[in-house]
């Protein structure tokens, strides 16, 4: 198949069996996109993936579990289904409320703060998340479009009143006095979207609550299945790609044409793709480089390789001082610095 820069260009794959040269530099598909990055103006399309280090699964990655209930959409929760309706809302909510406080406890991993390293060098235009943890915004990035919603935030459908998820936390703790220590006995499995799977009893126990403002039924602000992503949201992620270098796919399989469409549109106008991702992924064709290896590895090993490229093509008499520069904030290989801990020389 013809990619997008040309009849017969094949994306190349980098797993731990390619190691780094005998100068330290690595061949193929790795330096392809340190030289993408490494020229600024990257777009970054971050998946489930990118968290599955910080201990929240994946759908369909390595760390993830086939689901033992069926996702809620939004048909079902606002009543437009046989099966929707209050008791709906009731089994939605009993569910999150568990799966909720383990998402809320996750902290950014070694990913999301290199990709928030490479923000503040100002070699990333901007982020589109599929993810709903808000953990890209923990590691200290800030041009993040989190395409599908927030778990951190709770929407009311009626007044439109946006509230943080952590006050509704405190609100339903009260309504169920001793029933969070009932329930995690119960609970059977954490999804990546915070929704615990439960057993009847223990959401037949469960009380919701309404919006304090005018009473109107509560939702999570983020994306149901069967909900459109907010027009205007989608047109800036489209924007964003359209003016992008690069656009670098981190920890989604692209299964879903929500996050899928911007790989088509970055091919279809010749912007460099290249996914890293552990397994295959819907976009594979799209990419013209391919790099299946975990992503706090992967990421930490890039900013590794871009700090050194920058000491290499550096002036002389500049070298020592971006030395002790890229020393200090994690990019020199061989230093006891943070971000380079986890790096590893596959």
């Amino acid at each position: 198949m013809d990619g997008p820069h040309g009849a017969g260009a094949q994306p190349g794959r980098f797993g731990p069996a390619e190691p780094a040269g005998a100068d330290g530099a690595y061949p193929g598909p790795f330096g392809m996109v340190v030289d993408l990055v490494r020229n600024g103006g990257a777009v970054l399309l971050s998946g489930a993936g990118l968290s599955t280090e910080s201990g929240i699964p994946d759908y369909r990655g390595p760390t993830g579990r086939a689901r033992r209930a069926e996702p809620m959409t939004y048909q079902t929760f606002v009543g437009q289904t046989f099966a929707g309706g209050a008791e709906a809302r009731r089994r939605y909510w009993a569910r999150s409320h568990v799966g909720w406080r383990h998402v809320a406890r996750a902290a950014p991993n070694a990913g999301h703060h290199a990709v928030a390293e490479l923000e503040r060098r100002g070699l990333v235009a901007g982020i589109i998340t599929q993810n709903v943890d808000g953990l890209h915004q923990a590691a200290g990035a800030r041009q993040v479009i989190e395409l599908h919603g927030s778990l951190n935030r709770v929407l009311c459908l009626s007044c439109g009143q946006r509230t943080a998820r952590g006050e509704l936390d405190e609100r339903l703790r009260a309504a169920n006095p001793g029933w969070l220590g009932y329930a995690d006995g119960e609970a059977a499995a954490i999804n990546p979207d915070g929704d615990a799977v439960l057993a009847d009893p223990a959401v037949e126990r469960f009380r919701v609550v309404d919006c304090r403002q005018c009473g109107g039924l509560l939702k999570p602000d983020v994306v149901f299945f069967g909900e459109n992503v907010p027009r205007p949201r989608v047109d800036d992620c489209y924007a964003l790609v359209g003016r992008a270098r690069a656009l670098v796919v981190l920890g989604s399989s692209l299964t879903v044409m929500s996050g899928y469409r911007f790989v088509r549109q970055a091919a279809k106008l010749q912007i460099p793709v290249v996914i890293m991702n552990q397994g295959q992924t819907r976009g594979d064709d799209q990419a013209i480089a391919i790099i299946d290896a975990p992503l706090g590895p992967a990421l930490t090993a890039l900013l590794r390789r871009l700090g050194e490229v920058a000491l290499e093509r550096a002036p002389l008499n500049e070298r020592h001082l971006l030395s002790q520069f890229l020393t200090t904030c994690g990019a020199i290989p061989g230093r006891p610095v943070s971000l380079c801990q986890t790096a590893q020389r596959w």
